[in-house]
């Protein structure tokens, strides 16, 4: 399944060119064209799922297998100091392109990349609420 409007599903069908570092029948990993650090990458599933909410667990599962092998080849390759494995989901996370992506985000000492949030003061009582409420 595509998306014809979708940037990433046009890459993944080779109609826009781009730098794939990895690929396989599931997957295509580019360079992110506008990039955190060095080697920042993208891995993108073939197939066109808006975000997590629509992946299986078995796709969902060989995405994260699959950031866990290419961040222990890309730190060994770049020597970097440190990596940023970012998956957003939905506008109010900060996901910009609506197919499911993962970030690889090799991180060097000083590199000035951003990724992060506010720190926020939360109560016992509130804390206690939370989990009350994701008690699975």
């Amino acid at each position: 399944m595509k998306n014809n409007d979708c940037i990433f599903c046009k890459i993944t069908n080779g109609e826009i060119p781009s730098v794939t570092i990895y690929e396989d029948e599931l997957f295509q990993v580019i360079l992110d064209r506008g990039p955190a650090s060095k080697g920042h990458a993208l891995i993108l599933p073939k197939q066109h799922y808006e975000d997590i909410y629509e992946l299986s667990e078995e796709m969902t599962a060989k995405a994260f297998v699959l950031a866990k092998k290419l961040a222990e080849k890309m730190t060994k390759a770049l020597s970097c100091d440190g990596f940023n494995i970012v998956q957003n989901n939905k506008e109010a996370s900060g996901q910009t392109v609506f197919h499911f992506h993962i970030h690889l985000i090799p991180r060097f000492i000083n590199d000035d990349a951003k990724v992060g949030w506010t720190v926020h003061d939360i109560t016992e009582e509130e804390m206690q609420s939370i989990a009350k409420q994701l008690n699975f």
